[in-house]
């Protein structure tokens, strides 16, 4: 069982920047790949960026150049850098974590409300 918990999430304008964090703890909690995704209401969660097993970060299209996916392994944290946000990236964001070679995550956060008003 492996434990995620998010912060940072928060309301904030257009073209501003928020940090999201994600802590994981429990068995063999660093040996996941770990992601963002997010959901829109009544949509299905979609991925954000994911590390993958070639140590690939992966990105969504529409947030390439403005959201980063950093880790930090001494602290089993991972976070998700958001600049130039824009209303449509107004979201539920999840934390991730993915076994190896399965094609979705095994475990989720409890979720950080993302809001960029116009």
């Amino acid at each position: 069982q492996v434990q995620l918990a998010e912060s940072g999430g928060g309301s904030v304008q257009s073209g501003g920047s928020l940090r999201l964090s994600c802590t994981a703890s429990g068995d063999r909690a660093s040996s996941y790949y770990m992601g963002w995704f997010r959901e829109y209401p009544g949509k299905a969660r979609q991925r954000v960026a994911e590390f993958d097993e070639a140590g690939i970060i992966n990105y969504a299209d529409d947030v390439k150049g403005r959201f980063t996916i950093s880790q930090d392994n001494d602290k089993n944290t991972l976070y998700l850098q958001m600049n130039s946000l824009k209303p449509v990236d107004t979201a539920m964001y999840y934390c991730s974590a993915r076994e190896y070679r399965r094609p979705i995550p095994s475990y989720w956060g409890q979720g950080a409300q993302v809001t960029v008003s116009a």
